[in-house]
């Protein structure tokens, strides 16, 4: 007779095929923040056919799903990610988080009375800057779950997932418009205003924590060479250790944008992007029992060290770690020198050395829902 990891880790390989063609389809189709319409429709598929009861537009959220099976005591709730980055299709490999957490929930169906669980998958979006795992927070989601988990592709594996606290805002300045040759000085120069507050930016750096973040993009900054730009709008993050520590910095931050406004004479506006993520808070048994299951899969956790940098990106689901216990490991794909974020990256994450991070990852996080079973009187 099987054990409940033996028949899971027989369930994740069944599953094998369908698992690598979700990936497959997300990453050949992505979508962005708050517009994974297709991907919210796609990754809940094979839970349907599963058998699991599954509620589309979740909690109000057009691109958010929620999916359960089971009734065991323990409720483990899996993340699936399915936003990718503008520009940059699956560069952080959320098509291989989504087809992960499939995976284990299916791997966990066939287990879950005997090993005492009842298994949820929250459909996440806007993980990339929109805070979607936040806003389903503040609509109710995560209630009573006793474990959070997804596993994050990146160049190497690292066991502990350390993000920053970041915040996300929209910096605008408006000017006035002139002739740039004939009557530049009847102009307000929203574009000088970035470049001011730019290089305050760059002063305030030194006399920053070293561990701070401070970085953006300006995203539009006139229209015509000939005309004063009279409106200039910018992207901007600002992180650090945690959110206490974030509260302390922004203010520091925005100074450097008022200066901009000031020195220039444009208005400012800054717009929350959305709530500050969060740092981090790990339940540390969970993440003992996914290092041993993944070392158990022949899995090898890289030294800190430059390649093992991914795991202090920022995340929201650091919001959700500070409500439920939780765990966010990171699986290597093979990628370096290519490191998230980059084209080359977004090209590893199809392939032999995804696909078998992608079904290790899944059998690794259903072994690590049975041990939490187990814990609480499972068999294991």
């Amino acid at each position: 007779m099987m054990t409940p990891k033996e028949a899971a880790r027989r369930e994740v390989d069944r599953y094998a095929d369908d698992l690598i063609r979700l990936s497959e389809r997300l990453h050949a189709d992505p979508e962005t923040a708050w517009e994974e319409h297709r991907a919210a429709a796609a990754v809940p598929e094979p839970l349907d056919r599963a058998g699991f009861d599954v509620t589309s537009s979740y909690l109000g959220l057009e691109t958010a799903f929620h999916a359960r099976f089971g009734t065991g005591p323990t409720r483990i709730a899996l993340c699936a990610e399915y936003d990718a980055l503008p520009g940059l299709g699956h560069a952080c490999g959320h098509n291989l988080i989504a087809a992960g957490s499939v995976g284990a929930a299916l791997a966990l169906a066939a287990v879950a009375d005997d090993a005492g669980l009842t298994v949820e998958v929250y459909g996440t979006p806007a993980e990339e800057g929109g805070g979607g795992k936040i806003e389903m927070l503040d609509r109710g989601a995560f209630v009573g779950v006793d474990l959070a988990m997804m596993v994050h592709p990146a160049p190497v594996d690292v066991a502990e997932a350390r993000p920053f606290a970041v915040s996300h805002s929209k910096v605008s300045y408006t000017g006035r418009s002139a002739h740039a040759a004939a009557y530049p000085e009847a102009g307000i120069n929203a574009a000088d205003a970035f470049t001011v507050a730019q290089v305050a930016i760059g002063l305030l750096r030194q006399q920053l924590p070293a561990s701070a973040r401070v970085h953006g993009v300006v995203t539009h900054a006139g229209d015509a060479p000939n005309a004063i730009p009279e409106r200039s709008v910018g992207r901007w993050y600002v992180r650090a250790e945690t959110l206490a520590e974030l509260a302390e910095l922004e203010p520091r931050v925005v100074r450097a944008f008022e200066a901009g406004a000031l020195a220039t004479g444009c208005e400012l506006e800054i717009e929350p992007e959305s709530k500050p993520y969060a740092e981090f808070r790990t339940d540390e048994p969970a993440l003992e029992h996914y290092r041993r299951n993944a070392l158990a899969l022949g899995r090898e956790f890289a030294p800190p060290g430059r390649a093992a940098r991914m795991n202090r990106a920022s995340t929201d689901m650091g919001n959700v770690s500070q409500v439920v216990p939780a765990i966010h490991p990171y699986i290597g794909i093979g990628s370096l020198p290519a490191t998230n974020h980059q084209h080359e990256f977004a090209a590893y994450c199809v392939g032999g050395d995804a696909e078998r991070a992608l079904l290790d990852g899944a059998t690794a996080l259903a072994w690590t829902a049975v041990d939490r079973g187990a814990q609480a009187g499972g068999a294991v």
